[in-house]
C-alpha cells in the first residue's frame, strides 16, 4: 500500500466522524496552547529583565572592589588579557558650584582620565571628548539644572501638583564657558577660588528617565590643585577628601567571565552584568520548566480525548481491519493506518495552537499594559517596555513535539489492539 493511499485511507476515515474529530482537535488545540501561552509568561518576564538590566549597564563593564586597606594596581590589571579599559572616577567630598552668566547649579564633579573614558566608549548626545586640562564633558541634564536665583524661588515654591520644568538653559553647552568653584557641604558660600573650563561634550541621556545627571567631568589633572584649595579654606589635611569606583571594560560580551575569574583570583570583588545575567538565566530556566510541566499537565488531559477517539474508531472498523488483513494487510500497516491518524489530530492540533498562541502574545503585550496603566492610574505605564508574553521559536518547537509525541502515543495502544483483532471474528461481525 502505497504512502499516498495510506494518507487517504486516513483522509477518508476522518471524514466519516468530523464532529468527534474536531472535537479532538480542539481538545489538543486548547491544551497546546495553553503550554505556549503560559511558558511563555516566564520568557517575556525573562526578556524585560535581561532589557533592564543590559539598559542600566554596559555589558562589557565590570565593577572592581579593594578590601579595606587595598590600593588598585592598576598596571597589573592593565595586563590583564582582553582588558580593554580601566576607568576611576574619582569624587571629591564637596560641592562643585558652576556659573555660566546668570545661572549656577550645585552640583557634582568627578574626575576622569578621559584617555580611558574614550577606550570604553563613553558616548556622547554632542560634541567631543576633551583634549586640553580645562576642557570638560558635562551630563545631560546640566543645561536643564542650571537656574537663576528667581527660577530657583520659584521652583521652591510650586508643589507637586502644579509642578512643570522651570527654566533651565536653552542653548548648547558645547563652547561655553562655565566658572566653577568648591563649597565644602558643612559651609553656605563657595570658596573665593575660581576656575574657567570650556564644556566641548555631553554625555548622552540617561536608560533611565528617573535618572538625573548633572555631574562635571574633568581630568584627573585636578586632584591636587584642588586638594589644596580645600584644605587652604577649610584648614588641615583630609584624608578622606576623595573617592574612587572603578570599572574595567573588556574587549567584548564573551570575555567578560574570563576577566572577572581572573579578577577574583587576584583578591579582588567584582561585579558584571554577566554574572547577573548568568543568575538571571539560572532562576528563569528553573521557573519556565515549571511552567512547561504545568502546561503539559492540559496536553496530558487532552490526549485523554484522542485515546477515546482512536478507540472508538478501531471498534468501528472491526470488519474493515478483518478485511484488510483477509487479503494480505500486515499488522504493521495496520498500526500505522491508526498512528497517522491519531498524529495527524496532533499536528493540526499544534498548528492551531500556534497560530492561536501568538495571536494571544500580541494582544497580551497590546492590552495589558493599558489595562495595568488604567488600574494604576499610571498614564504612562503602557509607554514602557513591558513584555508580558514572549513566544521564542525554541518554545515552539518544545510545545510541538510534547504535543505530537502524546497524540501519537495516545494513539499507540488502539492501533496495537488493531493488529491483534482476529480475521474470522472480525469478517462475522455485522456491518
Amino acid at each position: 500500500m502505497l504512502f499516498k493511499d495510506q494518507v487517504d485511507f486516513v483522509r477518508q476515515h476522518i471524514k466519516k466522524n468530523k464532529l468527534r474529530v474536531f472535537m479532538t482537535v480542539l481538545a489538543a488545540t486548547m491544551g497546546c496552547a495553553f503550554l505556549i501561552v503560559l511558558a511563555s509568561i516566564g520568557f517575556g518576564i525573562q526578556d524585560t529583565m535581561r532589557k533592564e538590566i543590559l539598559e542600566d549597564q554596559a555589558i562589557t563593564e565590570v565593577e572592581v572592589y579593594t578590601n579595606d586597606g587595598e590600593e588598585f594596581d592598576i598596571s597589573k590589571i592593565g595586563a590583564v588579557e582582553h582588558v580593554n579599559a580601566i576607568v576611576q572616577r574619582t569624587n571629591m567630598d564637596a560641592m562643585a558650584v558652576s556659573q555660566i552668566e546668570n545661572r549656577s547649579l550645585e552640583g557634582n564633579m568627578l574626575l576622569t582620565n578621559f584617555a580611558e573614558e574614550e577606550k570604553s566608549n563613553l558616548k556622547l548626545s554632542e560634541g567631543r571628548m576633551p583634549k586640553k586640562e580645562n576642557e570638560i564633558v558635562v551630563g545631560y541634564q546640566f543645561a536643564e539644572s542650571l537656574l537663576t536665583d528667581a527660577e530657583r524661588k520659584e521652583m521652591e515654591q510650586s508643589t507637586e501638583e502644579d509642578a512643570k520644568p522651570i527654566g533651565g538653559y536653552k542653548e548648547s553647552l558645547i563652547g561655553k564657558k562655565v566658572s566653577m568653584s568648591l563649597q565644602s557641604y558643612e559651609s553656605e558660600e563657595a570658596f573665593s577660588e575660581t576656575w574657567d573650563f570650556t564644556i566641548v561634550g555631553v554625555t548622552e541621556k540617561p536608560a533611565k528617565d528617573w535618572f538625573v545627571d548633572t555631574n562635571m567631568l574633568l581630568d584627573e589633572s585636578w586632584k591636587d590643585k584642588f586638594q589644596e584649595v580645600y584644605e587652604a579654606n577649610v584648614g588641615g589635611e583630609n584624608t578622606d577628601l576623595f573617592f574612587s569606583s572603578t570599572k574595567i571594560y573588556t574587549s567584548s560580551l564573551e570575555h567578560v567571565k574570563s576577566v572577572t575569574e581572573e579578577l577574583k583570583e587576584m583578591g579582588y570583588s567584582v561585579y558584571s552584568v554577566s554574572e547577573q545575567l548568568e543568575q538571571l538565566d539560572v532562576f528563569f530556566m528553573a521557573f519556565k520548566i515549571g511552567l512547561i510541566f504545568v502546561g503539559t499537565i492540559a496536553v496530558l488531559i487532552s490526549s485523554i480525548g484522542i485515546f477515546n477517539t482512536m478507540t472508538m474508531a478501531v471498534t468501528e472498523r472491526t470488519r474493515e481491519i478483518g478485511v484488510m488483513k483477509a487479503i494480505g494487510a500486515s499488522p504493521k500497516l495496520i498500526q500505522r493506518l491508526f498512528l497517522m491518524e491519531s498524529a495527524w489530530i496532533g499536528i493540526i492540533g499544534t498548528v492551531l495552537a500556534v497560530i492561536i498562541s501568538y495571536a494571544v502574545s500580541f494582544l497580551a503585550n497590546w492590552i495589558l499594559p493599558m489595562v495595568v496603566g488604567a488600574a494604576l492610574d499610571e498614564d504612562g505605564f503602557q509607554d514602557l517596555s513591558i513584555t508580558f508574553s514572549l513566544i521564542p521559536w525554541q518554545l515552539v518547537v518544545i510545545a510541538s513535539v510534547i504535543s505530537i509525541g502524546v497524540a501519537m502515543i495516545s494513539g499507540w495502544k488502539p492501533a496495537r489492539k488493531a493488529t491483534k483483532i482476529d480475521v474470522i471474528q472480525a469478517l462475522r461481525q455485522e456491518l
